[in-house]
């Protein structure tokens, strides 16, 4: 027998109403904050970073192929790792079905990360991904976008990620992220040197602007495993770390 609530159709039906006011509200206020994340003044970008691509080196402005608007996820894959984050993989494996919608809406969706092109090409081939993806290796771009630190950084409590200040990484809680770390072949220090995020990048009139950064929770909205999970029954109903990469499941 449920040990949850159970009800008449006419309480749920109830019940629901009250929800779907809360819903609502809730996506009234979204709508703000898209008004609020658009109007963030835009800072000009005048670095020349260089990017690997399957198509050969890239500018910035060269990522955007011809549309103004760029959004880039920055993907987990360092150039020691062995294979990219699961998390960033999880949430990779919904950037196939929706980049190509928003190619064909002035919008480039791309992935960029620190590995090699070799091993984030041998990678894509592996989870069977379209999506672009770039690397940075060689370049300051990770770093200026704060999701890459350094080793001393990391030591001297110098990491600045989500907008806050990190403290020193001197002593690691036991298995803290270690399966993770492993999983992507690098100790747990190195993995932590790469981080998560999105960026976003205008371009006019030649010139490249940044737009909007998130990091942490922030790239939930995109993680689309979730937005199914939190409408399901029992919500995320998580005990630890359980997802894998897509091709890993079954697998011991």
């Amino acid at each position: 027998m449920t040990t949850h609530m159970t009800g008449t159709r006419e309480q749920w039906l109830e019940a629901r109403l009250q929800l779907l006011n809360a819903e609502k509200e809730l996506t009234r206020r979204g709508d703000e904050l898209v008004e609020q994340r658009q109007a963030l003044p835009w800072v000009h970008i005048d670095k020349p970073y260089q990017f690997d691509t399957d198509e050969g080196k890239a500018s910035l402005p060269e990522l955007f192929k011809g549309r103004s608007q760029l959004m880039v996820y920055h993907l987990m894959f360092g150039p020691d790792y062995a294979a990219a984050c699961p998390s960033c993989s999880a949430i990779a494996d919904g950037l196939n079905a929706v980049q190509i919608h928003l190619a064909n809406h002035d919008v480039m969706l791309m992935a960029i990360s620190r590995a090699p092109l070799a091993k984030l090409q041998a990678y894509k081939k592996r989870m069977g991904w379209t999506f672009p993806w770039a690397s940075s290796f060689g370049s300051d771009f990770n770093f200026d976008f704060s999701v890459y630190f350094t080793e001393d950084q990391q030591r001297g409590g110098a990491v600045e990620y989500n907008y806050r200040r990190e403290a020193p990484m001197r002593e690691l809680p036991a298995g803290k992220g270690a399966g993770f770390a492993a999983s992507a072949g690098v100790d747990l220090p190195t993995f932590l040197r790469e981080r998560p995020g999105l960026s976003t990048f205008v371009l006019q009139d030649g010139a490249v602007y940044h737009a909007y950064s998130t990091y942490g929770r922030g790239v939930d909205a995109i993680w689309g495993m979730y937005q199914w999970l939190d409408r399901a029954p029992f919500g995320r109903n998580e005990n630890g770390v359980w997802w894998r990469r897509h091709d890993e499941y079954g697998k011991r």
